[in-house]
């Protein structure tokens, strides 16, 4: 798989396809991170395995917009998991990326793996090993069983108790140093002017105390209603290890059960939140 990523890299970047072919490379600590290949040369830097865990996509939102007014937008080719796929499906829904201006190199996914070598844990719930779109597929799509997602890790903690669930995550919340990481390597977190670094705001400081901090997060999740595809991630570079893939997985399984199994990126439809809050009858009602 890896030389077909390479030969189809060097391909578009020598015909002028694309500006620019986001992948994956091994970093000077040993450790895969994204890469930016911008010269047929450097595509032997590519590579693709079970480490590969970072959403590319993320990177496409600021790509996908002049550089200056006027200025055409570059194409730039992109390697998508089938759950980053499901995220530039929420962008392309929200007209956040022109899809004309994207090269998706979609890729036969193995499964990511954690360090130790075991499944991650979002890919034990994914029965998904081909994107849902793309423009060439690279690899043969493992066998895998039918997974159905129950959301047990979601159901244990709504079965606590009130006082429980909250020092539970008031304790997990407590963590949070208010990098952003998570935000920044979130695909669909684009705005460009972030609701919890204002501040002027009389809804989320920028203080770092238990209020503001879980109120953050709790905004987020919001945010990401409909939205979030399940990449974990966020999660994955949370350097306090804290338990995001929980929050946005409750809200993730509370629309699926409001709005008919919707699931964020599977369809070209936007989410149902969305609308119903665009739609022309929803309109005329806040009138």
């Amino acid at each position: 798989m890896i030389e077909d990523i390479r030969a189809l890299a060097r391909e578009l970047l020598e015909k002028s396809t694309v500006e620019c072919v986001i992948g994956y490379e091994v970093g000077p600590t040993g450790r895969v991170r994204p890469a930016f290949v911008y010269e047929p040369a450097g595509v032997e830097r590519l590579i693709f395995d079970a480490r590969c865990y970072h959403n590319l996509v993320t990177y496409l939102t600021r790509r996908n917009k002049p550089r200056k007014k006027g200025e055409e937008v570059p194409t730039t080719a992109v390697l998508v998991k089938p759950c980053d796929a499901r995220s530039l499906q929420v962008l392309l829904n929200e007209n956040q990326v022109q899809r004309d201006k994207v090269y998706i190199i979609g890729v036969a996914c193995p499964g990511m793996q954690n360090a130790d070598g075991t499944p991650e844990l979002r890919c034990t719930r994914c029965d998904q090993r081909v994107p849902l779109i793309y423009d060439v597929l690279c690899g043969e799509p493992p066998e895998v069983p039918a997974v159905t997602d129950t959301y047990d890790d979601v159901e244990r903690i709504e079965a606590l108790p009130l006082e429980e669930r909250l020092a539970y995550w008031l304790g997990e919340l407590d963590r949070c140093i208010r990098c952003y990481a998570c935000r920044q390597a979130c695909p669909t977190c684009f705005c460009s002017v972030c609701e919890a670094e204002r501040d002027d705001s009389l809804w989320v400081g920028i203080a770092d105390r238990i209020p503001e901090k879980a109120f953050f997060h709790i905004i987020r999740a919001f945010h990401q209603a409909g939205r979030c595809a399940e990449c974990n991630a966020c999660e994955a570079v949370c350097p306090m290890g804290i338990p995001l893939s929980l929050i946005n997985r409750k809200v993730a399984k509370d629309v699926a059960q409001m709005m008919a199994g919707y699931r964020a990126g599977e369809s070209e439809e936007p989410t149902p939140l969305v609308t119903m809050l665009t739609g022309e009858e929803a309109i005329d009602e806040i009138h």
